[in-house]
């Protein structure tokens, strides 16, 4: 009796086992029932936020989309490139993949897409490893101190805005001021062992511009580019800026000493306001989701020096200020958790002044720790007299003060033309930090006495 009750029972649960798994195998394959802009709504498919889904429309064309959130029994899915013809009902179908970057030293010399895929034509990359694209968690306590000046090759920089070894800055610059010819000057000339480049948003005349005319065929040997230009999908920058930070990651745990410059990280956030504001985030600061600020520190945290002296990742993030507006939200919270900033003045572009670097509001909040205390003063000493000259140009300008009635503003006045040929730097031609710093004591070391006597 009890041998048949339990037959019965083991009977009717393999049924209902048999029942749901083929209910599981009904849920593995879904149906894409709206899309809105870039954004796909699925139902029936249950997959990861992360990971890939291939798309088959009616018409059976495929595409390729990554699970970007989810909200009950409806999943968001972004393209990973431009889709056409969609149809309702076409099947998602889980692929059980997440994003991961192959890595190799066959990288070198090589320029590739958000995907990684070659855009040089030279065919493909062989990968010897993969690595996460969201990067790993470094315990702050293993990491080593930024305590080596990093020669960048341009003179006001290195001395300065003496930058250190592993640290990450901020060049904050409006349209048209220079922004991408100071990156090509520090891509040739930074005292780097490798190069990472990424081209995140821009226009995509720029990509070839700035590989041909700054970074040129010697600076492309040991450098690598990622470029995701702004006609690609708000998916493909997000990418193309994680991509290139884990290629980074990579050589710097080879060992190396990488530069890595971004450009920009505006359009890095503006792409994943794009992807929060499809799937429903609420806006929260000047039409930015939450998410934004998440991502920024999240991508910048990956940086910087190594575990143990293993290597380190000099980075250099460029902020577009709209407007020059040096309080826009993203130009904000970017100061608040970079190593410093470099701001570039548009005034000082109009007037022909490159590299237009404004000193007055830039800073690298490490050069006191890296840079000897003669330096320093010198440096000091410099932008206090820069910033008296400009408090009162105005009253020189239209013949309101008379010489002699401030002594300092004297100096100023004297020393104006020597302070400006310091700055200003042809973009074809290197200054070593040792040259740049003994330029910068012969220069001023008069004028720091004549101020420190009138004090």
């Amino acid at each position: 009796m009890h041998h048949e009750r339990f037959s019965r029972l083991q009977t009717r649960m393999n049924h209902m086992h048999h029942r749901l798994g083929h209910l599981t195998d009904l849920r593995v394959e879904g149906r894409l029932i709206r899309m809105v802009g870039l954004t796909m709504e699925a139902v029936g498919c249950q997959s990861p936020v992360g990971s890939r889904c291939k798309i088959t429309n009616t018409d059976g064309k495929c595409y390729e989309a990554e699970v970007v959130g989810f909200s009950g029994e409806r999943t968001y899915l972004m393209s990973t490139e431009e889709v056409q013809g969609l149809s309702p009902g076409a099947r998602i179908t889980p692929l059980n993949k997440v994003v991961e970057v192959p890595v190799s030293k066959d990288l070198l010399g090589r320029i590739i897409d958000g995907q990684g895929r070659p855009l040089d034509g030279k065919g493909p990359i062989k990968a010897t490893a993969h690595y996460p694209l969201t990067g790993k968690t470094i315990n702050p306590l293993e990491r080593d101190n930024v305590t080596q000046p990093l020669d960048v090759g341009v003179r006001s920089i290195n001395s300065l805005l003496t930058i250190g070894r592993g640290q990450r800055l901020g060049l904050f610059a409006g349209s048209g001021v220079g922004k991408s010819v100071l990156l090509g000057m520090m891509s040739c000339f930074t005292n780097a062992d490798i190069t990472v480049v990424g081209l995140i948003g821009e226009r995509g005349r720029e990509v070839k511009e700035f590989i041909e005319n700054n970074l040129g065929s010697q600076g492309l040997e040991r450098s690598v580019v990622v470029a995701a230009p702004a006609d690609t999908s708000p998916l493909m920058r997000l990418h193309g800026a994680m991509w290139a930070t884990a290629i980074a990651e990579y050589f710097r745990d080879q060992g190396a000493h990488v530069l890595l410059l971004l450009d920009s990280l505006t359009r890095f956030a503006m792409a994943q306001r794009e992807l929060g504001l499809a799937i429903g985030e609420p806006p929260a600061t000047k039409g930015y989701p939450p998410s934004v600020f998440t991502k920024l520190s999240k991508l910048v945290e990956r940086t910087g020096t190594g575990v143990n002296g293993k290597g380190s990742i000099t980075a250099f993030y460029t902020v577009l200020a709209e407007g020059d507006d040096q309080q826009d939200p993203i130009a904000d919270a970017v100061r608040s958790f970079l190593d410093g900033h470099i701001v570039l003045s548009r005034s000082l572009a109009d007037s022909g002044h490159y590299p237009a670097i404004d000193i007055e509001q830039s800073i690298s909040r490490v050069m006191q720790n890296i840079t000897p205390a003669e330096q320093q003063q010198a440096a000091k000493k410099v932008k206090k007299l820069l910033s008296k000259y400009h408090q009162n140009r105005d009253l020189v300008n239209i013949g309101a003060y008379q010489a002699g009635s401030d002594p300092e503003l004297d100096i100023a006045l004297r020393r104006m033309p020597e302070i400006s040929q310091f700055l200003a730097q042809d973009m074809q031609k290197k200054v070593d930090y040792t040259e740049s710093v003994l330029t910068l004591k012969n220069l001023f070391c008069e004028q720091s006495q004549e101020v420190h006597e009138h004090e």
